[in-house]
């Protein structure tokens, strides 16, 4: 059976997380319904992660076996058909070796974190960012992010429900950037437990209100206790940005046809 990998995008208001539940909406079951819809069967989909509930993806990927060969902008663009109206696109889709695996075979994913810091509310952005009142000071939580680098253990910052065999990770890049109101966390590693980065971003916006100091971080990190964490950001903010693997697999893609238009008259 051919195996195919799907880069995925969806907003994640209406669906409780990525995985498939028996009586919640999820990412997983909206693409899988959608494919049994051009298929004779519903075949299952396997993504590269578990997103919770709320969390935006902009390039999530999943890889499923289907039953013959397919073009992938027609095996993309029928599922997108079957999709609507939900928030979820098939953005790129791509034949991968039968052994390829969208989770097994990543070497990491890359997360955004949207902090909105301003008094007026978000009209446009409404559900898309996590909204405070008080300006940021980004140069304080980029020094109290820098003392979260390299492998910790991450007890702090992991959810009690967290299933990982262990609390130690190594974490890669934890960026804090000024775009405009926003102050965005950029956070890569090869794994994450679960609700790390919304607590990173909780913590750090401790920081950057002046409520914490960047070494409280430090204090924080080493206590290996959940109390010790700052606040964990509402899920709105969080979008999976990237899943990196050892070739990508959309690299050499060429784009769909381009439509043509007749002159009238």
């Amino acid at each position: 059976m051919p195996r195919y990998a799907l880069r995925i995008e969806y907003h994640g208001l209406p669906f409780s997380g990525w995985q498939r539940q028996d009586n919640a909406p999820s990412v997983q079951a909206a693409i899988e319904a959608a494919l049994a819809k051009f298929l004779r069967e519903a075949p299952l989909v396997t993504g590269a992660g578990r997103t919770d509930s709320g969390v935006h993806a902009r390039a999530q990927v999943a890889h499923v076996d289907l039953d013959r060969e397919w073009d992938t902008y027609r095996l993309s663009q029928a599922i997108n058909q079957h999709l609507r109206p939900k928030p979820v696109a098939i953005t790129a889709a791509a034949r991968v070796a039968d052994d390829w695996h969208a989770r097994f075979s990543a070497l990491d994913r890359t997360y955004l974190y949207r902090i909105l810091s301003r008094r007026s509310p978000a009209a446009i952005d409404d559900g898309l960012v996590w909204q405070v009142r008080q300006r940021m000071d980004e140069a304080a939580m980029q020094a109290g992010a820098d003392r979260l680098l390299g492998q910790h253990d991450f007890t702090t910052f992991r959810s009690t429900a967290c299933q990982a065999a262990s609390p130690v990770k190594t974490l890669d890049r934890l960026d804090v950037r000024r775009v405009g109101d926003e102050v965005h966390l950029h956070v890569k590693a090869r794994s994450f437990l679960h609700n790390q980065v919304r607590s990173f971003a909780g913590t750090l916006e401790r920081v950057g209100a002046g409520a914490w100091q960047p070494e409280d971080v430090t204090t924080a990190l080493e206590a290996r206790d959940r109390t010790a964490c700052g606040t964990v950001a509402p899920a709105c903010g969080l979008y999976l940005m990237h899943v990196g693997y050892p070739e990508d697999p959309f690299a050499t893609l060429t784009p769909g046809p381009t439509p043509t238009y007749r002159k009238r008259g």
